[in-house]
């Protein structure tokens, strides 16, 4: 540490020379700034230090990027240095404006309205139906427990034990990859399988031939105009690597198809019906793909958020950042056919949502066709809460577990047992705290809003995690890692200098 310097000569060249982002203690008289020099962007900007002395504390470093908001950085390298990350304006504002509205959800539920912040347990059981869970390993061996991927049954459980107003801001672990938190609508999709039923384009025929198949179109107003023959092939390229879907452009004019010798399968009373039905303008495009509903829908969706990124980036205006629009989404199903086996059911939401009144007697009968008492809220086409009115019968829960989901009612004893000792009916919602301060807050992503993320891939860049373990740590566990033929390369690997993930 230096000593304290005495003369002027000497605090000026310890400052002059201090890299920035050091730490420099300095001592003197607070005085206003001369009229004309205040800053008021700056908390200080009022004001100045007429420096006595200064003083060294902790020189830094490098720096591996320049800590300004108007300095690019890649997400890998803001991640893998994310303290240095935290002390950009932007963050610190995401950061204490979370802290802020935090503070105010428990002003209002507990100070106006009688909440009770109840802290439940991060180690639980493996419960069936919903996301796949973090399994953490104990010491009895062949136990495991496993992270809550919601408090879900503690909070029916509090409403059992007659704690009916709970909240909390909970942890939920869920072993699944990162999805996207942008969701705003700008068109339509429309069924349009009636345009194709004689078409002769290969995979329409494919998809109509099948009972549940089915063509879905989405308009894109101004497409033509501004997006370029490069963003149709990657929005292309995005359905065939995450949905393993086709994807077909269609322009009202035959010449702007770019050759595609699939596009001009299409015959011209197809496009002549399919540009009535849709209302196509001339610089419209249309994205069409086909397959079975949930299918279709869901790339068609994506796709969809793709082209309004696209045409924002050009300068088109689709979304007003300013305007908050909220809406309930209601009548959900209940149920919905397993992907990997449609004879089978699984719960659209989880199952322990309460099937609609009105549909109760269709269990027994048509279970399909079952609403299901579940509302999510949406902001600016954006998820940000879901939640349900719960089934607080322990015979009816039995019934759904046992015999529609084929579900292992003993891995469930606990809240059964617990619905027959006079639960009352209940209900309850979950606000994504982290999207909704995300669309607060204007960040492109809601890793802008947690202090230390993850990244798209679950890893944590600055401390290398998840990291392997030694065997004898693993012991007490009675873990035993068991490494495929073909992965020694990877194994190996494990020793070698971590290099994040662009």
């Amino acid at each position: 540490m230096d000593s304290v310097p005495k003369s002027a000569a000497s605090v000026k060249k310890i400052l002059c020379e201090a890299p920035m982002e050091s730490v420099v203690q300095v001592s003197g008289t607070v005085i206003s700034r001369p009229p004309g020099q205040e800053n008021p962007k700056m908390p200080t900007g009022e004001i100045e230090i007429k420096v006595k002395s200064a003083q060294l504390l902790n020189t830094c470093k490098k720096l591996p990027f320049e800590i300004k908001d108007f300095v690019k950085k890649t997400e890998a390298l803001r991640l893998q240095y994310r303290y240095l990350d935290l002390r950009s304006f932007q963050m610190q504002y995401n950061l204490r404006l979370r802290s802020r509205m935090v503070m105010k959800m428990r002003e209002y539920l507990c100070n106006l309205h009688g909440f009770v912040d109840i802290e439940t347990p991060t180690l639980f059981k493996r419960t069936p139906g919903g996301a796949k869970e973090f399994v953490i390993p104990s010491r009895e061996p062949g136990k495991f427990y496993c992270l809550p991927q919601s408090p879900q049954q503690f909070k029916q459980l509090l409403m059992v034990g007659g704690l009916d107003r709970y909240f909390q801001v909970a942890r939920c672990y869920r072993d699944e990859g990162s999805r996207p938190d942008r969701q705003p609508e700008f068109t339509q999709i429309v069924d349009i399988s009636d345009v194709f039923r004689n078409t002769k384009v290969g995979f329409l025929q494919d998809a109509l031939s099948k009972p549940q198949g089915t063509v879905k179109a989405i308009c894109i107003s101004e497409g033509a105009k501004y997006l370029k023959r490069k963003d149709i092939e990657s929005l292309r390229k995005l359905a065939a690597d995450h949905f393993n879907q086709e994807v077909l452009p269609v322009f009202p004019k035959a010449n702007r198809n770019w050759n595609s010798p699939v596009a001009k399968s299409i015959m011209e009373e197809q496009r002549s019906e399919l540009i009535r039905l849709m209302e196509i303008q001339e610089d419209g495009v249309v994205l069409l793909t086909a397959g079975e509903h949930r299918k279709a829908c869901s790339v068609l969706g994506k796709l969809r958020l793709e082209c309004a990124d696209l045409l924002e980036a050009r300068g088109l205006v689709l979304r007003d950042p300013a305007l908050f629009s909220f809406l309930w989404v209601v009548d959900f199903p209940l149920f919905l056919p397993k992907e990997e086996n449609p004879g089978e059911l699984e719960s659209a939401h989880h199952p322990f949502t309460a099937p609609h009144p009105s549909d109760i007697h269709l269990l027994h009968t048509e279970p399909k066709q079952v609403r299901s008492q579940h509302y999510d809220l949406v902001l600016n086409g954006n998820e940000i809460g879901g939640g349900s009115i719960r089934i607080h019968d322990a015979e009816l829960q039995r019934y759904i577990l046992a015999t529609l989901l084929k579900e292992d009612v003993k891995l469930l004893s606990h809240l059964l047992q617990a619905l027959d000792f006079g639960a009352p009916p209940h209900g309850g919602i979950a606000l994504g705290l982290d999207r909704l301060i995300c669309l607060v807050t204007g960040a492109p992503s809601i890793r802008d809003v947690i202090a230390f993320p993850k990244s798209f891939r679950g890893h944590d860049l600055m401390s290398n995690a998840p990291d392997s373990l030694p065997p004898e740590e693993l012991k007490p566990y009675h873990i035993q890692v068991s490494w495929p033929a073909d992965s020694e390369a990877e194994k190996s690997s494990l020793n070698q200098p971590y290099h994040p993930e662009s």
